[in-house]
C-alpha cells in the first residue's frame, strides 16, 4: 500500500478512536461506583448492573423529559421544513434583485449569536404568555435553523432542471403540486441533510430550553433534566454517566437507522453546492 494510504488510514482510524473514547468512558462508568471511577476510570466495570440508569430515570424523570424532548424537537423539525420549503422554491425560481436581496438577508441569520437573542426572546415569551411552556420553544427553535435550512435548500432545488416544471405546468400542476410531487422527490438529499442538522441542534439545545422552560419537571427537556443529577454534596457520578448515556441513546439509535442516507445526504450537498 501506498505510503500516504498508510498514514490517511492511520488518522481515519486515530480520528474514530477518539470519537468513540468518551462514549465507551461514559458507558463503563454508568456500571461503577465513584471509587471505582476514579481508581481506574478505563478499565472494564466488574459487574453489568443496570440500579443506575434506573436510578438517573426516577431521580431526574428522565422518561418524562425524554418525551419532552421528542414533542420539541419532532414539532420543530416539522415546522422548519414547512417553512423553508416553500420559501427555498420561491428563492430558487425567483429573479431579480429582491430575490437576491431576500436571500442574503436569511444569509445575515448565520452572523447573529445564539446568546444575543436570549433577552428579547425572554420578553417576547412573557409578553405573549407563553413563558414556562413547550408551546413558545417549538415556535423558536425553527426561527434559528432557518436561514441555514432556506439557504441550502434553496441550493438543492436550482439544480432541478425548469423544463421539468415547464412540462408539469403543461399538464395543468399548480405551484404547490410542483413543489410536492416534483421539487420534494428530487431533493431528498437536501431535506435529509437539513433535518439531520436540525434535529441535532433541537436535540441538543440547553440554553433556551433552560431559560424559557425551566426545571418545570412537566415540561423540561432532556438537556435541562440530567444536570440535574448533579449534587452541589455529593454526586454518584456513575448515575451521571447512566443519565447521559440515556440522553445519547436516542441520536445514536437514528444514526444506526439512517447511517446510509445521512452519508449519501452529506455526499449529495457537498456536490450540489
Amino acid at each position: 500500500m501506498p505510503l500516504g494510504r498508510i498514514a490517511a488510514q492511520l488518522c481515519a482510524w486515530t480520528y474514530a478512536l477518539m470519537l468513540l473514547a468518551p462514549l465507551y468512558y461514559l458507558l463503563v462508568s454508568s456500571f461503577k461506583t465513584n471509587a471505582q471511577i476514579f481508581d481506574s476510570p478505563l478499565s472494564p466495570p466488574t459487574s453489568l448492573s443496570f440500579g443506575r440508569f434506573a436510578t438517573a430515570i426516577s431521580d431526574a424523570r428522565l422518561d418524562l423529559a425524554i418525551a419532552n424532548s421528542l414533542i420539541v424537537t419532532v414539532s420543530s423539525l416539522v415546522l422548519v421544513l414547512v417553512l423553508a420549503l416553500p420559501a427555498s422554491y420561491a428563492l430558487a425560481r425567483a429573479g431579480g434583485r429582491t430575490a437576491r436581496v431576500i436571500e442574503r438577508a436569511f444569509s445575515l441569520g448565520f452572523l447573529i449569536p445564539t446568546f444575543a437573542a436570549l433577552l428579547p426572546t425572554f420578553l417576547l415569551a412573557a409578553e405573549l404568555g407563553l413563558f414556562q411552556t413547550r408551546t413558545f420553544l417549538i415556535l423558536f427553535l425553527p426561527a434559528t435553523s432557518l436561514p441555514l435550512a432556506v439557504v441550502l435548500l434553496t441550493q438543492f432545488m436550482r439544480t432541478v432542471p425548469q423544463e421539468v416544471e415547464e412540462a408539469a405546468r403543461m399538464d395543468g400542476a399548480g405551484s404547490v403540486t410542483i413543489l410536492v410531487r416534483v421539487y420534494l422527490p428530487m431533493v431528498v438529499p437536501g431535506v435529509v441533510t437539513v433535518g439531520i442538522l436540525s434535529f441535532l441542534q433541537y436535540w441538543n439545545e440547553y440554553l433556551y430550553s433552560l431559560v424559557l422552560i425551566g426545571p418545570d419537571e412537566a415540561q423540561r427537556t432532556i438537556q435541562v433534566a440530567v444536570p440535574l443529577l448533579r449534587s452541589s454534596l455529593e454526586t454518584d457520578f456513575g448515575v451521571l454517566a447512566a443519565g447521559t448515556v440515556v440522553t445519547l441513546l436516542p441520536v445514536y439509535v437514528a444514526y444506526a437507522f439512517l447511517q446510509r442516507r445521512m452519508e449519501g445526504a452529506m455526499i449529495g450537498s457537498a456536490v450540489k453546492i
